[in-house]
């Protein structure tokens, strides 16, 4: 096979989604293959050069998007190396080159976010067929909730308490500090508001999914969370994880103190759980995720060989190795090799 097509880059072209069109050549098993995409053409064609760096988008991506999204972030498809069909979706894994590897993630990430689509620029990423381990955040990752901030509507303290959350989260309180400030707002309040938050925990799209999948291929899973054991344990249970990291309020006679007991599980604490866990459950630093929405996931992220902002602050994003802007969060195994 020397040749498949060579099209102008018509407008009748450049509206057809990567699936549309791809299926309209009957491709079958020749994978990979050389993908130039510009202004003028498309051009397949064999080849077995392959770079480190790789661009993941789906199939409902039209190639008029790809073709900007190329330009916007100054890359260079030059290899479509594979098609994923995971979870009832179909991504696109092409091979790229580019002169600066981290703006360029950054602007295929910020590209993502600005058009509403879902796309990752991934250097040596973690395979999801061999044994793994990921570490979460809980509020608002692998819940949709910030449970605090529930506690606090309950306890009378709510709009006080979310405003320091939303301060934390973006990097601008010291984390241990604006814990124990808000928990000391809930003090005597009673043990039932911890109750009647966990009875209606949403959970965060995609994650029963997503930790389905990856058990299939004997990956470990687990929560790290600046929020309370109360919750945390109540996850582990529901969702059979393998552990979970959080504070732990005082009570004392069915009363909330206003106080954590032990030492806090701040930013450098998240990250020792998955150091921690990389090594009781002898996983290859290689194959390690951490996902995670505010400043106090960032050093876990960074320990992690794989780090992924999940729906995060701007300061999240800016530091993440992908993040997931628009989907649940399952679409972290599209991201996975």
């Amino acid at each position: 096979m020397s040749f498949i097509a060579n099209v102008p880059f018509s407008a009748q072209i450049s509206a057809l989604s990567l699936e549309q069109y791809l299926n309209q050549q009957e491709m079958g098993t020749k994978l990979p293959i050389g993908f130039t995409l510009n202004e003028q053409s498309l051009t397949l064609k064999a080849t077995n050069e392959l770079t480190p760096i790789e661009l993941v988008v789906f199939q409902e991506l039209t190639l008029k998007q790809l073709l900007d999204l190329q330009t916007h972030a100054q890359i260079k498809i030059t290899t479509l190396k594979v098609i994923n069909n995971r979870n009832q979706q179909t991504s696109f894994r092409f091979t790229v080159s580019c002169g600066d590897y981290i703006q360029a993630r950054k602007a295929v990430a910020q590209f993502s976010l600005d058009n509403g689509i879902e796309a990752a620029l991934l250097n040596n990423v973690p395979t999801l067929s061999e044994p793994g381990l990921l570490v979460m955040d809980m509020d608002s990752t692998t819940i949709e909730i910030e449970c605090i901030d529930e506690i606090a509507k309950l306890a009378g303290v709510g709009e006080q308490v979310s405003i320091v959350t939303e301060r934390a989260m973006l990097g601008e309180l010291d984390f241990a500090q604006s814990l124990h400030e808000r928990v000391a707002t809930l003090k005597n309040s009673p043990e039932k508001i911890l109750a009647d938050v966990a009875k209606d925990i949403p959970l965060m799209a995609g994650l029963e999914k997503l930790i389905d999948e990856l058990k299939k291929h004997n990956w470990r899973i687990a929560i790290a969370s600046g929020g309370f054991t109360y919750f945390a344990d109540h996850l582990k249970e529901q969702l059979n994880l393998d552990a979970a990291f959080a504070n732990t309020l005082e009570i004392v006679d069915g009363t909330l103190t206003g106080k954590v007991r032990g030492d806090v599980v701040d930013a450098q604490a998240k990250a020792d759980s998955l150091t921690i866990l990389t090594e009781k459950y002898q996983i290859s630093p290689k194959q390690t995720v951490a996902m995670g929405d505010g400043a106090n996931d960032l050093i876990m992220m960074s320990a992690a060989s794989f780090g992924v902002a999940f729906h995060a602050k701007p300061i999240v994003l800016a530091q993440a190795d992908s993040s997931i802007n628009h989907q649940g969060l399952d679409c972290l195994l599209h991201w996975l090799a």
